[in-house]
Formats: structure tokens, C-alpha cells, sequence
């Protein structure tokens, strides 16, 4: 009872510049009535599609024609949009009511215009074979007929659809009030000028209808069409605009709904594939995280045995020394060592937790002979020479001391055992530094072997080591903490030894020196 009041309803509101006495009008949203309570309800009210024509041609215009007419009227109206609601319907095309798909919104669409074109012709060429249009005019009255079931099943039917299937979404924004006073002022721009502009300036509803199509999806542009349609009825009403030109504007009218419809879905198509791939982010970082705890735990492993082992050898050197000043030096270094561990413990934690580090200008030549420092040791054990030739125009860079410094560890440490696993007795390791553009270019080079050419293109990259207790870490960390700092690190090997070199930014200050 319902669907038959509405229908009837919006029949009346609808009889807009009608072509004679016929039920023909630039706009039918009875018909978008009747799409929607077959899609929402099933084919049971099928029969009720046949009775709302009847009802509302009596209530409305009191059956200006005669019986045989209304009853064929009835049946080609009714028959017609049955036969198109229970196809979509057909468990084949599997329609989607809620029109969540492109796919389900392009079967609507098609639907609507070729079930009223189907219903236009049977209706109009009734109309003819009674005798109460000449034959001249088939084509006119059955365009007009068509236009206005076409826009008001496009316009009305997604609206209901969505409105009785997805979840109730707040249009209620500033962004929406100004949409809506964009579509007045369009409307405004269309109406209140001269006859002879208002197809040209027609275009401009293009611009509130994408719009609310892209920032609200299917949701806000069904409702922005609703409210459109219903004031360009409206305005029409009070101008004295032709039949014809009204159903020239209506046409106009269908592009503009099917191309807001077609973006509108795409948004909303996009919005769950959106939040999905946020959710599958979220996932894949807590993954990432779980898994670098192992990582982190290694490479602390690796990087903390540095100075655990300097700190070892100078423990040796402490407990045989033959003087109380030997003890003491090397009792000093050793707790050197120990509050050196305990910052690279906490500079890597940091490093490895935010991304970055405690960035400051730094000397080449004190990171150089910093890391060296913490590698005597090993060096004097293994009689490998080193020889630092740094540039006297270096500049100053701006890094992380300890990381930088921890850098140069492993890189000599590298060659220090690459050259002893050679069984090298004239080992020897050549520290550079000299300036490029906007950078400084830092390089470890040994005479020792080189890399294995199995390993050498992924020597940088986790748990990558020929060495057999190695844990593949001290090379990609470098990496990771020369990245970290903007600059870039290379690997080279040949028959002469492995060179190893990254590039560090220059401060600020130098840069404007240059």
C-alpha cells in the first residue's frame, strides 16, 4: 500500500510539461519507485507493477483515456519494467542490490535504458494503433517517454538502493553545504539568464555533481542527484521553457547522472580495497617488526663483540703488566670500552627503533682515527699496517659520531680478518677520505683477497658471509646507518684487494663555504 501511495505521489509531483493528455512527462520517478521495490523486495510484488499505472493514471488524471486503453496501458508499463527488475534478478547475473560493484551499477544502468526505450516504443505505438496520436509524432512522443523513465530510474533507484542497503553515512559537513550552494548557484547560473545560454551553462552541474561524486562516493552523489533533479524539475516548472526544450535538458541530465554514478562507484569501490590495504600495512609492519627483533638481537650480537673484545685484551694486557702504570693505562682503556659498548648498545637501539640517530658535525680525520683507535689492538695482534690518507680540504660532515665510527669498525675489522684468513704477512689497509660535490667519500681499501665472487654482488645484504662463525650483519648495518645518513655505500673487488667506501653529507656550513 505503501509503494502504491508513493507512486501515485510522485506521479502528481512529476506532471510536469506532459505530451497531451498521456502520462508522458520529461521526468517519471514512478518508474525508479518500481525498479527499487522489485530489486529491494523480490519478485512476489511483481503484480503490483501492473496496478500502480492504473491507480495513479485514475487519481491524477481522472483516466483520460478509455478502459481498453488504460488496461493496455497497464500491461506494457507493467509487463515491461517486470520484465527487466525480474531479470536482474535472474541468480545468472548475480546483481548486487547494494551496487558495492561496477559491475552491478553498469546492469542497472543498462537496464534502464533499455527496458524504458522497450516500453516507450509498445506504449507510444499503442497509442498510434488507437487512434490517439498520428503517426508524425511516434518519434517525439516515444523519445520523450523514454528520457523521462530513463532519468528516473537512474536518478531514484540507486538513491533507494543504497539508502535501504549500506550503512547510514553523514553527509552533514561544511564541504557538503558548500556543494549544495555550488549546485543553487549553478542552478541560478542556468535559469536566470537567457533562453539561448542555458544548454551552454548546463555543463556547470558537472562541477557539484563529480565533486560530491569523488569526496563522498555512491553514497553522497545518489543523494547530490536526488537533490539536483528534483530542483531542475522545479525550476522547470516556473520558466516557460518547451516541452521539447525540457526534455533537451533532461537528456543533457542523463549524461550527467550516469557519469556521477560511474565515479561515484569507482570511489566507493575503492574505499574497502583502501582500508583493506591499510589493514594489510599495519599487518605486514607488525610482521616486520616481530621479525627484526631477530635481526636486532643479532646484529647487536655482532656489533657488541667489538669492544667486548678489546675489552678482553687490554684485560690481558692489565694482568701482565709488569709495572702499576701499564695496569692502569690499560685499566682505563678497558673501561673505555665498556661505556663505549653500552652507547653503541643504546645508538643502535635507537637507530634500529626510530630510524635515525643523534646527528651532529663530525671531522673526518677524528671518526678515522676514533675507529682506528678501537682497532689497534687487533691490528698490532695480526701486524697489519694501516696508513690513513685523508685530504687536507675535507670538510666537516654531519653525522652520528658512534654510528659513523661503528661503520669504520666494521670495515676495517672486515679487512683485518679477510687478510688474515689469506694468510697475508704484509697486510695492509689504506683509510681515504676526500670531497666531492655535497659529500665526502670515505674509503676502506685492503691488498688482501677481495670478495668471492659467489657473494660479491649481495655481500651487502642480511646474513651474506663466507666466513664460517660470521653472522652476515657488519656490512649490511653499514649500509642501513650510510643510508640512514643520505649518503650511499659501494662495494669493490679485484685481483689487488676489496675496497669499500660510502659517502657522508657535508654540514650545513660547509656547503655555503663551497
Amino acid at each position: 500500500m505503501a509503494y502504491l501511495a508513493v507512486y501515485a505521489l510522485l506521479d502528481w509531483l512529476s506532471y510536469v510539461h506532459p505530451y497531451g493528455a498521456f502520462g508522458i512527462t520529461p521526468w517519471n520517478p514512478p518508474t525508479g519507485l518500481s525498479f527499487a521495490l522489485i530489486l529491494l523486495f523480490g519478485a512476489e510484488f511483481l503484480p503490483w507493477l501492473f496496478v500502480a499505472p492504473l491507480l495513479a493514471d485514475g487519481l491524477v488524471r481522472g483516466f483520460a483515456l478509455s478502459f481498453p486503453v488504460e488496461i493496455a496501458a497497464g500491461v506494457i508499463i507493467g509487463g515491461g519494467y517486470a520484465a527487466a527488475t525480474a531479470l536482474l534478478l535472474s541468480q545468472r547475473l548475480r546483481f548486487d542490490v547494494a551496487l558495492t560493484t561496477q559491475a552491478s551499477l553498469l546492469m542497472l544502468l543498462t537496464a534502464a535504458i533499455v527496458g524504458p526505450a522497450v516500453v516507450a516504443g509498445l506504449y507510444v505505438l499503442m497509442l498510434v494503433g488507437f487512434g490517439l496520436l498520428p503517426a508524425s509524432e511516434f518519434a517525439s512522443a516515444a523519445l520523450r517517454f523514454w528520457v523521462g523513465d530513463m532519468i528516473g530510474v537512474a536518478v531514484l533507484t540507486p538513491f533507494l538502493l543504497v539508502l535501504m542497503t549500506r550503512r547510514r553515512r553523514s553527509l552533514l559537513s561544511w564541504e557538503a553545504a558548500a556543494l549544495l550552494a555550488v549546485a543553487v548557484a549553478a542552478m541560478f547560473a542556468v535559469f536566470g539568464f537567457a533562453g539561448a545560454y542555458r544548454f551552454q551553462l548546463f555543463y556547470l552541474f558537472f562541477l557539484p555533481v563529480i565533486w560530491t561524486a569523488v569526496r563522498f562516493g555512491l553514497e553522497g552523489v545518489t543523494f547530490g542527484l536526488l537533490l539536483t533533479q528534483i530542483g531542475l524539475i522545479t525550476a522547470i516548472h516556473y520558466t516557460e521553457d518547451t516541452a521539447a526544450d525540457v526534455t533537451s535538458y533532461q537528456a543533457l541530465r542523463v549524461v550527467l547522472t550516469m557519469t556521477g554514478l560511474a565515479v561515484g562507484v569507482l570511489v566507493s569501490e575503492q574505499q574497502p580495497t583502501q582500508q583493506q590495504l591499510r589493514i594489510n600495512q599495519e599487518a605486514l609492519n607488525r610482521a616486520f617488526r616481530l621479525g627484526s627483533m631477530g635481526e636486532f638481537a643479532a646484529a647487536l650480537a655482532h656489533e657488541i663483540n667489538q669492544p667486548l673484545t678489546a675489552v678482553a685484551n687490554y684485560a690481558r694486557v692489565a694482568r701482565d703488566a709488569s709495572n702499576v702504570a701499564a695496569a692502569t693505562e690499560a685499566a682505563e682503556r678497558v673501561i673505555a670500552q665498556v661505556d663505549r659498548a653500552a652507547e653503541v648498545v643504546r645508538r643502535l637501539r635507537n637507530f634500529i627503533r626510530l630510524g635515525s640517530g643523534e646527528t651532529g658535525p663530525a671531522q673526518v680525520r677524528g671518526l678515522v682515527e676514533a675507529a682506528l683507535s678501537y682497532c689497534r689492538a687487533e691490528l698490532d695482534r695480526h701486524g697489519v699496517e694501516v696508513e690513513q690518507q685523508i685530504a687536507r680540504d675535507v670538510p666537516a660532515v654531519s653525522a652520528d659520531a658512534v654510528q659513523i665510527e661503528q661503520v669504520l669498525v666494521n670495515l676495517v675489522r672486515n679487512s683485518v680478518e679477510a687478510l688474515v684468513d689469506a694468510g697475508r704477512h704484509d697486510g695492509r689497509i689504506v683509510v681515504s677520505a676526500v670531497c666531492a660535490e655535497d659529500a665526502v667519500i670515505v674509503e676502506v681499501r685492503d691488498n688482501g683477497p677481495g670478495f668471492d665472487p659467489d657473494v660479491a654482488e649481495r655481500a651487502s645484504e642480511p646474513f651474506t658471509t663466507t666466513k664460517q662463525e660470521g653472522l652476515g650483519l657488519g656490512l649490511s648495518l653499514a649500509r642501513s646507518i650510510v643510508e640512514a645518513h643520505g649518503g650511499t655505500l659501494s662495494i669493490e673487488s679485484g685481483a689487488f684487494g676489496a675496497s669499500v667506501s660510502f659517502t657522508l653529507p657535508r654540514t650545513a656550513a660547509a656547503k655555503d663555504s663551497a
